[in-house]
């Protein structure tokens, strides 16, 4: 298997007040290049611990984290990471916030001209282009978020890693980004890694499906490939009953299998 992220033995453990937290065990998982994987699973079951872990923003206490075959020490530009929150720069406007990223990048080996057309470019691909010079707060929740994947698309990383970035806004947004979302991983042909509570999306986008047991001590209780035909079409696959048999086996385990773990 052609993979680009490895988690071997995992374990997360934090002190706290009331003593030693363990969020996760034995965690091992593989992430093909190229694949999108969603982790889903109860709220405190560290799908963003483990999505952190990745990103190398925070270390594991135990077990080993690959990326390209070396440890995973830290952040780095081939991990991009999108989260629920924006966290675009309010007193840049969106160009600039896309265009910091790709200066950071890019900035040491490339003119003023070709790291312009890069942030065009991304500002583009998420059909943000025509609001490149307005300031964050001029513009709604959706819009930002795309500026947001335009950031972290415009690195060029070989992995996105993405903290439910959907997860704040309303449900005809929500949907106009999942599907903007497929265009632009289908032409990028993106590794992506994505944390979410949403069934629908789980199965919408992924190649992958990983479900995580109830924390505290979560680890992964299953793993379901999804093999639906890409690109995929939200309004054929309502009517598609392998993608509810899908949705039904996530549901399954996380409404019969691990609610009667925690009872």
């Amino acid at each position: 298997m052609n993979a680009i992220v490895k988690v071997e033995n995992v374990g997360m453990a934090f002190e706290t007040r009331k003593g030693r937290f363990v969020a996760l065990r034995d965690v091992n998982l593989q992430v093909r290049r190229g694949e999108v994987v969603a982790l889903i699973g109860h709220s405190g079951c560290g799908k963003s611990t483990l999505l952190n872990l990745i990103a190398g923003l925070t270390l594991p206490t135990s077990g080993v984290m690959l990326c390209n075959g070396r440890e995973i020490g830290g952040p780095g530009p081939e991990r991009a990471v999108v989260f629920q929150n924006h966290s675009l720069l309010p007193w840049l406007n969106c160009f600039e916030n896309v265009h910091l990223a790709v200066e950071r990048v890019f900035g040491a080996k490339e003119g003023k001209e070709q790291l312009k057309a890069r942030t065009l470019a991304a500002l583009e691909m998420v059909h943000m282009a025509h609001a490149a010079q307005k300031l964050p707060h001029e513009i709604s929740g959706g819009m930002k978020q795309r500026i947001g994947i335009a950031r972290a698309f415009a690195m060029e990383p070989q992995i996105l890693l993405m903290d439910e970035p959907f997860g704040a806004l309303d449900a005809l947004t929500r949907a106009a980004l999942q599907d903007e979302l497929i265009g632009v991983m289908e032409k990028t042909g993106a590794t992506v890694v994505m944390v979410t509570h949403d069934v629908d999306e789980a199965v919408l986008l992924s190649d992958r499906v990983v479900m995580m047991t109830n924390g505290p001590a979560a680890t992964i209780g299953e793993i379901l490939e999804v093999e639906l035909a890409k690109p995929r079409d939200r309004l054929q696959l309502a009517h598609n009953p392998e993608f509810a048999g899908y949705r039904a086996a996530i549901l399954e385990f996380l409404y019969q299998k691990q609610m009667k773990r925690a009872a």
